[in-house]
């Protein structure tokens, strides 16, 4: 019988066996897909001699994650790899706000849009480097961050305080706006806002457009070498390396409860696995706690909350193997691994605007992939591994183009949509459709099933906005991974503090179930010692 069960082999789920196996836990993770990795998979379905990642494929999280870090990936051959530029967006007119690793680069290219820019972003980094140790360190950690907290309190005192907590909670545009005279450094925060579904006048999309903006400055947008399952393969090997195990296709389907504390899980198949100490899932909250755990056994309060609970935006992928590099427009984009492709802010709130009243949007906003700029073993020289993706609505109430598009995503509905987001290319490429040599299209139903956890197409276990993070993520009162349940433990992005392959969910659950063990075992000493203590008196 194992320490631990492990419900999904995601990122997460590899992470939190890990860390239970790093503090001498046996531990089974129980995997419902034939292939580990949840959303860090790749392949080579698009064209044999291209290496296309399935899902997620750039990771600063990952590069700026103190959980990631303290496994020592790159002893179990992890290597990364980066483009020369992490991230451009280019405009029609010409123009192209490019972010780099090199912060007078980033400053550069702002510049050129309007005098001062440059300036205003060295000044964003320079508040970002005065607590960017303890952000992450509070962002990691468990809510409430009381540690983390502290120090980012007394952090925040020489970074502006109060000024800075505003800035955080500010919409992206105004934040935009108050720190930029021109455009380039409004499109870099608000294009970053929206790898979310933050619309650039939400609540916090400054404050995240902010964080991913400076990740970008300061650790890049950096790629696996050989492909996204890299990152998988090196977790699972350190792993196994340390006596846990990994099994495919085993699709869990009930957490076992009995008198009221999780004591293991059965499979599809019937099979029964028993856990000593602690249940772990990675799996989204809905997933959990509307099918695996049985309605008894939970509050009613959180079952009325789980009704509230809100997806992300459904995504939309393009992948393509191309015959030549992308004929950008404005060569700045050329060396970037990351291109946004909108006309303006104006334009993200358009779209963004359009998927709330449930509409595919008419022009796309793509975020643009170019994995062999960023990790030449991608494909074969001279050539393009490439994909873009952008966002639709879970529930389609209409098309805001002219194909019709109801959210029935069958084979004609996806063509339509992925032609229309090779369009938005093109007006930025001309001549990329004529370098097309294979495309593959993962509309939201094929991801989902590919990925359970990706529920309608949503990539980041629920929305990022601030009514389901920190305190209320993934419902009012939670932030933490303790569930109602004892020895179970939810440890997927549904969990503070979210989405982004940066492993905090896992460690997270992992780490309340080694402290529940550690406190559960200094009990039983006191009441031994207690009941020693009376006896002796006798």
């Amino acid at each position: 019988m194992p320490d631990a069960v492990v419900i999904g082999a995601g990122p997460n789920g590899l992470v939190a066996a890990n860390v239970l196996a790093d503090a001498g836990w046996s531990v089974e993770v129980l995997e419902a897909e034939e292939a580990l990795g949840g959303a860090v998979r790749h392949d080579h379905g698009v064209d044999p001699d291209f290496t296309s990642d399935l899902f997620s494929a750039f990771y600063p999280l990952a590069a700026a994650s103190p959980v990631l870090a303290a496994l020592r990936l790159e002893e179990e051959g992890l290597v990364w790899s980066h483009a020369p530029q992490v991230l451009a967006h280019p405009l029609p007119d010409g123009r192209c706000a490019v972010l780099s690793r090199r912060l007078d680069e980033t400053a550069r290219s702002l510049e050129a849009f309007a005098p001062g820019d440059g300036r205003a972003w060295k000044e964003l980094w320079r508040v970002w480097d005065t607590v960017r140790a303890d952000i992450l360190d509070a962002l990691f950690t468990p809510f409430p961050p009381v540690r983390a907290g502290t120090r980012l309190a007394l952090r925040l005192r020489a970074a502006g305080g109060l000024r800075l907590a505003r800035t955080m909670v500010l919409p992206v545009r105004r934040l935009g706006e108050e720190e930029f005279s021109g455009e380039g450094g409004r499109l870099l925060l608000a294009g970053n806002a929206l790898h979310a579904d933050l619309a650039p006048e939400a609540a916090g999309s400054g404050g995240f457009g902010w964080i991913m903006s400076m990740l970008g400055q300061t650790y890049g947008f950096p790629v696996p070498v050989g492909g996204s399952g890299a990152l998988t393969a090196a977790l699972a090997r350190r792993l196994t390396r340390r006596g846990g195990t990994v099994q495919c296709g085993q699709r869990v389907t009930e957490v076992v409860v009995r008198e009221g504390r999780a004591v293991g899980v059965r499979t599809a198949g019937g099979r029964a696995v028993p856990a000593r100490g602690a249940v772990l899932a990675d799996v989204s909250a809905p997933a959990l706690y509307g099918s695996l755990v049985a309605e008894e056994h939970l509050p009613r309060r959180l079952l009325d909350d789980l009704g509230r609970f809100q997806w992300d935006f459904a995504t939309f992928k393009v992948d393509w193997a191309l015959n030549g590099k992308v004929p950008w427009t404005c060569a700045e984009a050329a060396d970037a691994g990351t291109v946004h492709l909108a006309d303006g802010v104006d334009s993200l709130t358009r779209f963004a605007s359009q998927i709330a009243m449930g509409r595919v949007p008419d022009e796309p906003f793509a975020l643009f992939g170019q994995m062999t700029t960023a990790d030449p073993s991608r494909s074969p020289r001279g050539t393009e591994s490439a994909w873009a993706y952008t966002h639709v609505p879970q529930a389609v109430r209409g098309d805001a183009g002219d194909d019709g598009l109801t959210g029935a995503w069958d084979r004609r509905e996806q063509e339509a949509f992925a032609d229309r987001v090779e369009a938005q290319v093109e007006r930025y490429a001309p001549g990329f459709r004529g370098l097309v040599r294979a495309r593959r299209i993962l509309a939201p139903p094929t991801l989902e099933g590919l990925d359970a956890n990706l529920r309608g197409g949503a990539i980041n276990g629920g929305t990022t906005a601030l009514h389901q993070q920190l305190v209320f993520r993934p419902g009012p009162g939670t932030g933490r991974p303790e569930t109602p349940v004892p020895r179970l433990y939810l440890a997927s992005a549904s969990a503070h503090p979210g989405g982004g392959v940066h492993g905090a969910p896992g460690a997270n659950a992992a780490r309340a179930a080694l402290r529940h063990r550690r406190t559960a075992a200094l009990s039983g000493v006191q009441n031994l010692l207690t009941r020693r203590d009376r006896r002796s008196r006798r």
